[in-house]
């Protein structure tokens, strides 16, 4: 993030802007709107520009730019001309001065940028790009503009006015913000929309006489392969309202940002013999902050069902009596196979895959070797690429043809994504060649060969 977004309170505030014409017009048109008093200084002034001048009660300046306005203790300057070495110089000055500057679709000479914004006010949603791409801003909000009702702006109204009694009520600040996400997904936001206050009214005062501190709860949720729009909705919903992330290695830092923003995050990945913290110690955290009333999201990589140990986790909380709910994400091999154009099931190819972990209890790959060796299969071995050679030599040792084809997919679904393809008898001497890294996924099959053909990223 490269520009802090703020919100200022203008009411009263003497403000300056150098130009005119229409753009001035629109800038001004905005700080009206925030009860701002604007001071104008231009040679000529467009009549509209005029009226909002006179309403703020600020005062229009016939003049050309002069350093010797500045004297005045703005609290922010909008250069607004269509003249770039007129807009430079308000900018040095003001950055001399320490005043807040912003020069109009000239983002070198701007402190500060004006986002596109949706008003429902006292609700205000802006959006910004940083200068990059006003148009895409705009269009944004367009968008936003059909999804977010009028009456949101009354809802926010409703509920400033009955803050000071819900923090009265309830003193704990994570209570309380659990208490209005609840009533804001009750039937009381349809009643504020439709002015039915009364009706409102009674429905947060019964919410605040039957309110009772929270149970903690568990969300086991499956964070996918990485690309964080193959989260599901539910996902999503559940990391956005958790107070607690403990979060994986496997969880990309895109995924990773979706959560609530003010939630505490806990980190517990694992590598190969460098666990930051235990299973077992990773179970005493989901039980203890539960307890505690909390809502904790466990954030797993992949499917928390497949090899993710999200089955130890769930039997713990149900010893310790805690509620939990379970959230399945797209497993690794279904989401890299995908974006690495492998299938992993054809009619000429595969009628069956088979998942595996290369990394056992013990350390060591000791698999079903005779069982993998059967045609007309995939195999799907996760957490292989430390014991691959191994793994590549026992296939062929128990059968299988040295030729087979195999793709290693490493960090799968992400812009770093790195797929090499070989066979049984080659592939284990590509992993330094082709700098591949955990986490890879290695599948082993005859659909290794269609990727040529499907590849699409």
């Amino acid at each position: 993030m490269e520009i802090f977004p703020i919100s200022l309170k203008l009411q009263q505030q003497r403000c300056l802007i150098v130009g005119g014409g229409h753009i001035a017009y629109r800038k001004a048109n905005l700080l009206v709107k925030a009860g701002a008093i604007i001071d104008v200084i231009a040679p000529e002034i467009e009549p509209d520009l005029q009226q909002l001048v006179e309403k703020s009660q600020g005062q229009y300046i016939q003049a050309p730019f002069s350093v010797n306005i500045l004297a005045t203790p703005y609290r922010l300057v909008i250069a607004a001309t269509d003249q770039p070495d007129v807009n430079k110089a308000v900018f040095e000055q003001c950055e001399i001065r320490n005043l807040l500057v912003n020069s109009v679709d000239d983002i070198p000479n701007c402190r500060f940028m004006v986002p596109a914004i949706i008003d429902r006010s006292p609700l205000v949603i802006s959006v910004a790009s940083n200068g990059a791409s006003p148009v895409l801003s705009r269009q944004i909000r367009t968008q936003l503009e059909s999804s977010i009702p009028h009456g949101m702006g009354k809802l926010a109204e409703f509920s400033g006015q009955w803050r000071k009694q819900v923090k009265e009520k309830i003193a704990n600040p994570d209570e309380r913000r659990i208490f209005w996400e609840n009533l804001y997904a009750s039937p009381l936001k349809e009643q504020v929309f439709n002015d039915n206050l009364e009706v409102a009214n009674n429905l947060i005062e019964q919410a605040l006489t039957e309110w009772t501190a929270p149970k903690g709860e568990v969300y086991l949720v499956g964070a996918g392969p990485g690309d964080p729009e193959l989260l599901t909705l539910k996902a999503l919903r559940l990391m956005q309202q958790a107070d607690v992330v403990i979060y994986d290695r496997l969880v990309s830092a895109p995924i990773l940002e979706l959560c609530r923003r003010d939630a505490e995050k806990i980190y517990v990945g694992k590598a190969r013999s460098n666990h930051s913290v235990p299973q077992d110690g990773i179970n005493a955290l989901l039980v203890e902050y539960a307890q505690k009333g909390k809502r904790v999201c466990r954030l797993k990589g992949g499917d928390p069902f497949i090899f993710g140990r999200g089955g130890e986790e769930i039997q713990e909380l149900v010893e310790a009596d805690v509620t939990f709910q379970v959230v399945p994400g797209i497993t690794a091999a279904s989401g890299c196979s995908a974006y690495a154009g492998i299938p992993l099931t054809h009619r000429d190819y595969a009628q069956s895959v088979r998942f595996l972990t290369g990394h056992l209890k013990e350390g060591s790959p000791e698999l079903p070797w005779n069982e993998l060796v059967y045609e007309n299969q995939t195999l799907v071995l996760y957490m292989g690429l430390v014991g691959l050679e191994r793994i590549c030599e026992q296939l062929i040792a128990h059968g299988q043809r040295p030729n087979m084809p195999v793709a290693l997919i490493s960090k799968g679904t992400t812009p770093d994504q790195n797929v090499v393809v070989g066979t049984l008898a080659d592939i284990a001497t590509k992993v330094s060649e082709h700098h591949i890294v955990a986490p890879t996924l290695t599948i082993i099959g005859e659909v290794v060969s269609l990727r040529e053909q499907l590849k699409w990223q």
